[in-house]
């Protein structure tokens, strides 16, 4: 996603979030008014209409329903997702993790998005897309990469990765690349931008085998738990089920070296990479 094309479709939220008002505001509704009748918050009609948070698409069809706008909102709603460069089903990911105050991750295989570097996202790519055109692998790569601008904000949230220890070793791009990916995941840590653990080999089983797990906290609005599998997503937020997914990645947590030991066996895995690349 180029920056110009990113703004663009900033812009084109931002013109939802002002037609939203407008029709609020002709229909003599308040935020809260509209909200109670469209069963969000009206603070909730209030990010919409700053275009800080995007309503789900039953949320846009509701609105049409209460301000009487023949569909307005869910067409335009659907255009906007269509343009973007994530999956349908990762869009709201996307956005809830640029409100969230606290991302906790678990990665068994690879290396989390917020974190992937340039070089590392386009292996991936193009080893699951090897017919896809450079354009399209390069929005992507860009998609990605402006993903983790939001550990740099001022207002970044707290951000907890424990890492699988097959994360430092599968070389995914190859030795520079992971040697680069490994070096910038330490940056991070020793800026107390990001807090890392690295769960060993030695660990054994684990209670989220083979899966990978997001967690994610708000200032206003209950936790969220988020998995993946090969080509659909699921974010929970039922509270039983995201209280049980807290209890796992405390289990994980436990198992897990110290953030110390973590970061001395990353530049250990990342040197490996180093003088691997350095004689090939």
């Amino acid at each position: 996603m180029a920056k110009g094309a990113h703004g663009s479709r900033q812009a084109a939220w931002e013109f939802f979030g002002t037609e939203l008002k407008r029709r609020r505001e002709n229909a003599g509704l308040t935020q809260v008014e509209l909200g109670a009748r469209v069963f969000v918050s009206g603070g909730y009609i209030g990010q919409f209409e700053q275009a800080i948070r995007k309503p789900q698409l039953d949320v846009a069809q509701r609105i049409d329903e209460v301000l009487q706008t023949e569909g307005f909102f869910e067409r335009l709603w659907k255009k906007l997702i269509k343009d973007s460069p994530f999956a349908s089903w990762f869009e709201e990911v996307v956005e809830l993790e640029r409100l969230a105050t606290k991302i906790s991750e678990f990665a068994p295989t690879i290396v989390p998005g917020l974190l992937q570097t340039p070089a590392y996202v386009r292996a991936i790519m193009v080893s699951g897309n090897p017919f896809a055109t450079d354009e399209y692998i390069e929005e992507k790569v860009q998609a990605r990469v402006e993903r983790g601008r939001i550990l740099k904000d001022a207002t970044r949230p707290k951000y907890w990765a424990i890492l699988h220890e097959c994360v430092l070793r599968v070389p995914v791009g190859g030795p520079a690349t992971m040697a680069e990916q490994l070096e910038h995941i330490l940056t991070l840590a020793r800026v107390r931008t990001i807090l890392v653990q690295v769960l060993p080999f030695a660990a054994g089983a684990h209670p989220s085998i083979g899966k990978m797990m997001k967690l994610m906290e708000f200032e206003d609005a209950p936790p969220t738990a988020y998995t993946e599998s090969l080509l659909s997503g699921n974010l929970l937020d039922e509270p039983s089920v995201v209280k049980h997914s807290l209890e796992i990645y405390d289990h994980l947590r436990a198992a897990a070296m110290s953030p110390e030991a973590s970061l001395t066996l990353i530049e250990s895995a990342a040197e490996d990479f180093r003088q691997c690349a350095s004689t090939s």
